[in-house]
């Protein structure tokens, strides 16, 4: 039987080991901080600022070193979660069944411009005993070099084979012909980018895809809402960090809001003031001619990665519900409100992988949920959904232990 492949075997590395690596990592990342910086401003210097969201993504600074490396060190102290027992059951007949967490194999990660996707994604597949194959954009080609070269620096040092993390710099036509036919096993996908992007993955794709997706994150203001508290998560959630897939783009307000027309302006004013573009639906542009009218349902659909928001009016709780629900891109959905039972029943009707009452969706991050590192935020329902972190970048296999039993 002939393979037109290259099949794999998953060594498993102790726990000792893959830890050695890692604190190797991270006194390497430190000792080489000065050229991992001066490789990412050629990337810079060949980039256009005026994207701003894109050039927030790409910048490599002393700071994004240091978060680099307390991302390594946090892996580090995190239990191995691979070969942990999930069930452990003896039947009758005798057979001892055994259920554990097992490496993926080789996981495919496609992202662009942000340099610390080249660590915090290989070190959580490393940990998890997974290869990884980085395929960051061309943008960030310089950083991305340097930085697996930091990683071949650490396995060597450990008497590693450098395969277990390599950056793919074949250009766009290439990875989509490695995507259709691959030359190697690929157990699993993770495209971290654009719809198109993604469609594309999902077409081409010959094993399972983990979506990140896209935010285009809903806040609704309900009857019951602390209208100060409401003005300050509004505010961080818009404009703390637009790049971010965890920032809000569309805020519902409820008709029935005490002083409801009075606190729509008020909103739009504080949000001019810090520098983000308001759209209306038709109801909020009569009670505030500064805004601009939504003239496109597509805005709706959309991701703004940018200081512009849409201001909406909603006349109920179920109308909210249905409006986020035919909308947004399932990543992150907040009530604003002191009324805990309609807060429950948004948080339970509301598709999206995070629901919040009273909070900003600037925390849908690993980091900021307490799960560590994170490789993506998971929108599909299977296998997991939300920040993805180490212990969900394992997969189980069941151990059947017998002695002759036949069925």
């Amino acid at each position: 039987m002939k393979l037109n492949q290259q099949t794999h075997n998953m060594e498993l590395i102790s726990t000792d080991k893959k830890n050695a690596v890692l604190k190797s990592m991270a006194r390497i990342l430190d000792e080489m901080r000065g050229e991992i910086i001066a490789e990412n401003k050629k990337d810079l210097d060949a980039f256009d600022p005026n994207d701003r969201a894109m050039y927030d993504r790409l910048i490599v600074n002393d700071a994004k070193v240091d978060g680099m490396i307390s991302a390594v060190n946090q892996v580090h102290d995190m239990p191995d979660p691979v070969g942990k027992v999930l069930a452990d059951r003896t039947l009758d007949n005798g057979l001892h069944i055994q259920n554990k967490t097992a490496p993926f194999g080789t996981i495919l990660i496609i992202y662009e411009s942000r340099p610390d996707v080249t660590i915090e994604a290989a070190v959580l597949a490393f940990k998890a005993n997974s290869k990884i194959l980085l395929k960051g954009g061309k943008e960030a080609k310089n950083s991305n070099i340097i930085l697996e070269k930091a990683w071949h620096k650490a396995l060597e040092e450990n008497g590693l084979k450098t395969d277990w993390i390599r950056l793919m710099t074949l250009p766009r036509e290439e990875t989509q012909a490695f995507l259709r036919n691959p030359s190697e096993q690929l157990d699993l996908i993770v495209p971290r980018g654009g719809e198109r992007l993604i469609s594309f993955v999902k077409e081409h794709a010959q094993c399972p895809v983990l979506v990140s997706g896209r935010g285009n994150n809903f806040l609704y203001v309900d009857k019951e809402a602390d209208w100060n508290k409401t003005l300050e998560v509004i505010l961080n959630a818009k404009t703390d960090k637009i790049s971010a897939c965890n920032a809000l783009d569309k805020i519902l307000i409820d008709e029935n809001l005490p002083e409801y027309k009075q606190k729509v302006v008020e909103l739009n004013t504080i949000l001019r003031e810090a520098g983000v573009e308001v759209l209306a639906d038709e109801h909020v542009a009569e009670l505030d001619s500064d805004s601009i009218k939504v003239e496109n349902e597509d805005t709706w659909y959309e991701e703004f990665l940018a200081m512009k928001s849409v201001v909406a009016t909603v006349d109920s709780l179920e109308n909210a519900i249905e409006t986020i629900n035919k909308y947004s891109g399932g990543h992150s959905s907040t009530i604003m409100t002191s009324n805990n039972d309609r807060a429950a029943k948004f948080m339970e009707q509301i598709d999206s992988a995070a629901v919040y009452q009273n909070a900003s969706t600037r925390f849908t991050d690993g980091g900021a949920m307490g799960v560590g590192a994170e490789l993506a935020i998971s929108t599909d329902k299977l296998h997991h959904r939300g920040p993805l972190g180490l212990d969900q970048l394992v997969t189980n296999k069941y151990y059947v232990y017998g002695d002759g039993q036949v069925r």
